[in-house]
């Protein structure tokens, strides 16, 4: 049976990609899913907070000390890389020379600023690929959207003008015309593009009368959205596409390919089981092809995406007033 994959030009054993979770924030984790047979792997994101925090806290010490002595300068390495930065590339490094899978590094942020650098210096510690978690929700009512979604191409042009390796960007289901935002990153060269990010929204606790920050694991319902838009931009993007969101079974993984998936990522089913649920995952995978009769992946993948002949718009209302009436038949009773 030939699981292989290709994702942003990189050769993949299998489909299944082991995305960013807490898994892996040691060495031994990276060990572990590497051990379980996914695909590749994308490590925990370096989150532009950190440097932030991490580069003012540097800047108190140098302004306290140039104040006090003339050479104090001197005390410093030449290369002030901020904490939180070198413990994620020394880790990223490790993680590329422990495993023989690819090794992807994750940067997560809201602004231009730094980006350049980071994945200059995550390319250097050996990562295969970056992937680009722009996690900016426009929550001001006067924010343009338009701006925002100016902003990640101008993003992503300036990680791609000072890199080599392959870059994604994850996307947010959030924008007015998803469709469009993804052929604009693909068109200013985005090699891979992961559909969708989760954004961990807090929750009101009305006995404690605080915001209580809230992360959750994510179940087979939330692949019906990814799932949708990569049928649809199945055949009309350069970029390869990527799923994310609502892994739990076999089948979701077989659903997504249908779908027109390159690859396949989890992090909730690796959470819930253990990272050695991957092989779970690819066993259902395989012999799920074997009883259909497949042999390959690319027989089966995009089979049930929208045709690139069909209309879009068309072909998403029908969905929906098809769902609409099957629902109202189902709720039929005697009341």
């Amino acid at each position: 049976m030939n699981l292989s994959a290709n994702y942003m030009g990189i050769s993949l054993k299998n489909p299944l990609v082991a995305s960013a979770s807490p898994l892996t924030y040691t060495l031994d984790g990276v060990r572990r899913l590497a051990a379980s047979g996914v695909g590749a792997i994308v490590m925990h994101s370096l989150f532009e907070e950190e440097l932030v925090s991490d580069a003012e806290h540097q800047a108190r010490l140098l302004e306290a000390g140039s104040e006090s002595f003339a050479e104090s300068l001197s005390y410093f390495p030449d290369t002030l890389a901020p904490k939180a930065s070198k413990h994620y590339l020394g880790l990223l490094e490790r993680a590329v020379n422990a495993v023989e899978v690819p090794v992807i590094a994750s940067l997560n942020g809201a602004t231009p600023g730094g980006w350049t650098t980071h994945a200059r210096d995550m390319e250097n510690a050996g990562a295969t690929a970056i992937e680009l978690n722009i996690h900016m929700i426009p929550v001001g009512p006067g924010i343009d959207g338009r701006g925002v979604e100016d902003l990640h191409v101008e993003i992503l042009q300036q990680v791609k003008a000072v890199v080599s390796v392959p870059i994604a960007i994850k996307l947010s289901p959030y924008f007015s015309s998803v469709g469009e935002m993804a052929s604009r990153l693909d068109k200013a060269g985005a090699d891979g593009i992961v559909l969708f990010s989760r954004f961990m929204h807090p929750r009101i606790d009305p006995e404690s009368l605080e915001v209580i920050p809230s992360v959750g694991l994510s179940d087979p319902a939330e692949s019906r959205l990814p799932q949708t838009w990569v049928a649809l931009l199945y055949g009309r993007l350069e970029a390869t596409i990527v799923a994310a969101g609502g892994v739990e079974q076999a089948d979701d993984v077989v659903s997504y390919i249908l779908a027109g998936a390159d690859a396949v990522m989890t992090a909730s089913a690796l959470l819930r089981h253990g990272p050695g649920y991957a092989e779970n995952l690819l066993d259902g995978l395989a012999r799920w092809m074997a009883r259909k009769g497949f042999d390959a992946l690319d027989q089966v993948r995009g089979m049930l995406a929208v045709q690139s002949s069909s209309d879009e718009t068309t072909w998403e209302r029908t969905q929906y007033v098809d769902a609409l009436r099957a629902a109202n038949a189902n709720l039929q009773g005697p009341w």
